[in-house]
């Protein structure tokens, strides 16, 4: 009986070495985890479905891995409420144990979810939201942005004002951070008159009152930042009421990709202000815009190239530390690095985690399949930092 006992512990003690042994390669595998939260409902629908796309694609073209570790995705909609993307996002963090999180589109949305994330010692990288709070002081070694700082687009358009003479500006934006973001950014180089500075309620789509209004004003533009359903709604009111071949539209996230599949017709030649377009002349620019066009069955616009560029940032990084994502230094010495060949081309991370990258003047333009897209006009700003950089000090 004893040797019978002694003969069974040998073997089970010989078990526990050969799972020992199997452990260690098993626990190098470990997923990389990946939290994804943007908008996929409501009228803002299509900004959140193209950066989500874009980055499930760049995962595709990884071959489903990072540093030889399997990558899994987990997509959650933030539905727009700032209250609830608190709630889905520390699931990600407690339930899920994301890595890293990506998203959100809008900056009211990263301005709830900020904080936990970072505080959580957990990435967060901002495909699309880019608000001044975070590009200054508040800077935080855990949160990198592969798409701009928002004033820098709408920048843009103010020197393009400047810059062809427009004497009399009408500004109409969101009021949010980001829509006081836009308009700061438009008056930092446009030294003329603002003639009327309108700040709408989010989510409004009837803008009869303020089109009147424009008509009555006869300014030399209209400057506008309305995203998503807001844009659509705008851009074919405007046409509508017969003002679009009178005042020119200077755009930013109002005419792209994500809205002019509803815009169409309404929206060709109107302006706007961008850090690239389908049209872009590099390799991996056009193999990007035709992979996603077979893909999805739609024209990708920033949203979708920055939520690809967002993949290849984590990529590069967990690369970098060959999968071991336990030292956070090394991680995000990593990022702020942005070893990877951009859909952009040009960028590097500023000091703050905010991109210095081209950005160029666009117009709305009807392919000859008949979709449409934005394309370059000019080159506006070459490898362009934020002002808030300077600011910055914990990276």
């Amino acid at each position: 009986m004893k040797q019978s006992l002694k003969l069974a512990s040998l073997k089970l003690a010989g078990l526990a070495v050969l799972l020992g042994a199997a452990a260690g390669p098993a626990a190098a595998q470990e997923k990389v985890k990946i939290g994804v939260i943007v908008t996929l409902s409501g009228p803002a629908a299509g900004l959140g479905q193209q950066s989500r796309d874009g980055f499930q694609l760049a995962i595709k073209d990884l071959g489903g891995k990072m540093a030889g570790k399997d990558v899994e995705v987990v997509v959650v909609d933030d539905e727009l409420k700032p209250d609830g993307a608190v709630t889905k996002v520390k699931g990600l963090l407690e339930r899920d144990k994301v890595d890293f999180v990506v998203g959100p589109i809008f900056s009211n949305i990263l301005q709830a979810i900020h904080r936990p994330v970072t505080e959580n010692k957990t990435f967060l990288i901002s495909p699309n939201a880019g608000p001044s709070s975070y590009a200054g002081k508040e800077c935080s070694p855990f949160f990198y942005v592969t798409s701009y700082q928002n004033d820098q687009v709408h920048e843009i358009l103010g020197k393009v004002a400047q810059d062809r003479g427009y004497k009399r500006v009408y500004v109409l934006v969101p009021n949010y951070q980001a829509g006081k973001d836009s308009a700061a950014g438009f008056k930092l180089d446009y030294k003329g008159e603002i003639v009327e500075e309108s700040y709408m309620p989010l989510g409004t789509l009837d803008f009869q009152v303020e089109l009147t209004k424009i008509a009555s004003a006869k300014p030399d533009a209209l400057f506008t930042f309305m995203p998503g359903g807001m844009g659509v709604g705008l851009v074919k009111q405007y046409r509508q009421a017969g003002l679009a071949d009178k005042i020119p539209v200077l755009s930013a996230f109002t005419v792209d990709e994500s809205t002019l599949p509803a815009q169409q017709d309404a929206a060709v030649g109107m302006f706007g202000g961008a850090n690239w377009a389908p049209d872009l002349d590099n390799p991996q620019s056009k193999k990007f815009v035709a992979a996603y066009e077979a893909a999805y069955n739609g024209v990708p616009g920033t949203y979708a190239m920055q939520g690809y560029d967002a993949a290849l940032l984590i990529d590069s990084a967990v690369k970098a530390v060959k999968g071991d994502l336990t030292n956070k230094d090394a991680v995000a010495a990593a990022l702020k690095k942005a070893d990877f060949t951009s859909l952009r081309g040009d960028f590097k991370f500023n000091n703050n985690g905010y991109p210095i990258q081209n950005f160029y003047l666009t117009k709305v333009a009807k392919r000859a399949d008949g979709k449409f897209q934005t394309e370059i006009v000019e080159k506006v700003f070459s490898n362009y930092g934020d002002r808030y950089a300077k600011d910055c000090a914990a990276k």
